[in-house]
């Protein structure tokens, strides 16, 4: 798989506006990087968020947050990570994307650290895919494979602390609770049979 260039036309343009081409090339030098170093799947394990923008067939944008235990995304190989897909709205605006423009980019924050990674790459999602079997919660799994990992300059990330993690982040030997949501009644008609059971408790 071929890499993809790091900027295009628009971002020459505005970098020749602001004067920026030589800092923008230096930093494409400096930090850009095409394979996971193990400082960056460390990094990327210590995580219990990740941002992730997709597109779909026509271009328009979707962004969405996944969260999860830290190690709930997993550096597999030089080129590779794994993002197992938990039960969520049941919209699918991300991983649908996934579908017909396999193109994302994955942001990775630590607030505490004031860190931040970029991987840009190609998504496959796999149903079967052996993994799954290893990430408790997990519907199915999706393979990236970054063509463009770099850093970012932190100055603009606050500083913020992880007060507790998600009671409904998957793990092993734990059942989450039923979301809310789930059992309003604006919604529960439209559940899949496999929701169902779980809201109807105490109803």
């Amino acid at each position: 798989m071929a890499d993809e260039p790091m900027y295009h036309d628009g971002m020459r343009q505005l970098q020749d506006v602001r004067e920026t081409r030589d800092l923008a090339d230096r930093l494409a030098q400096v930090t850009l990087r095409h394979e996971f170093t193990d400082e960056d799947r460390s990094f990327i394990e210590h995580c219990s968020m990740v941002f992730v923008a997709t597109a779909d067939a026509n271009g328009h944008p979707d962004c969405s947050y996944k969260g999860g235990l830290p190690g709930f995304v997993r550096v597999l190989d030089d080129r590779t990570l794994a993002i197992p897909d938990y039960d969520g709205n049941g919209m699918y605006r991300t991983w649908g994307n996934v579908l017909v423009n396999s193109h994302v980019g994955l942001l990775f924050i630590d607030f505490e650290e004031s860190r931040r990674i970029r991987v840009n790459g190609n998504a496959q999602i796999h149903e079967n895919d052996p993994l799954c079997k290893e990430f408790p919660g997990a519907v199915f799994i999706v393979r990236v494979t970054a063509t463009n990992i770099f850093p970012n300059c932190p100055r603009y990330i606050h500083k913020m602390k992880i007060v507790e993690y998600s009671v409904y982040a998957p793990r092993s030997n734990y059942t989450p609770p039923v979301p809310e949501w789930k059992t309003f009644d604006s919604f529960r008609d439209a559940l899949p049979p496999r929701d169902r059971g779980g809201t109807d408790q105490g109803k």
